[in-house]
């Protein structure tokens, strides 16, 4: 399975607001339930106000699009990472998952799963 590492830092924030963030960025995810709202971004593009931020993730994502009938994917990948002591944040999208690890732990993350098989692209 074929894993593309993301450029870019991330962000995870708790917004007051999804109107205090801008539509127009090219990668971002919303979560809203009845007690909050939350903001995976780009850290350059965090809203000015946020109710709590933490920076300094990384991600990538599993290429291709997934069936929904593929059982199991983002477990196999969280417990490779749960072995070797790496915390995750993990989204989904229609196509497919994003995994967020810590930025000091992201090599120590590729190393284990290259080392599983996976193949980063």
């Amino acid at each position: 399975m074929e894993l593309k590492k993301l450029s870019y830092d991330l962000s995870v924030c708790k917004i007051h607001s999804a109107d205090d963030f801008s539509l127009k960025d090219d990668f971002y995810f919303i979560g809203k339930t009845d007690e909050e709202i939350s903001l995976v971004c780009r850290t350059e593009s965090v809203p000015g106000q946020t109710i709590a931020r933490d920076d300094g993730w990384k991600g990538f994502r599993i290429q291709g699009v997934l069936d929904f009938s593929l059982i199991g994917i983002l477990s196999k990948i969280s417990g490779i990472l749960a072995e070797n002591g790496i915390g995750i944040f993990a989204v989904s999208t229609y196509n497919t998952d994003y995994i967020l690890i810590k930025a000091e732990n992201f090599e120590k993350a590729v190393k284990a799963l290259t080392e599983a098989g996976y193949d980063f692209v």
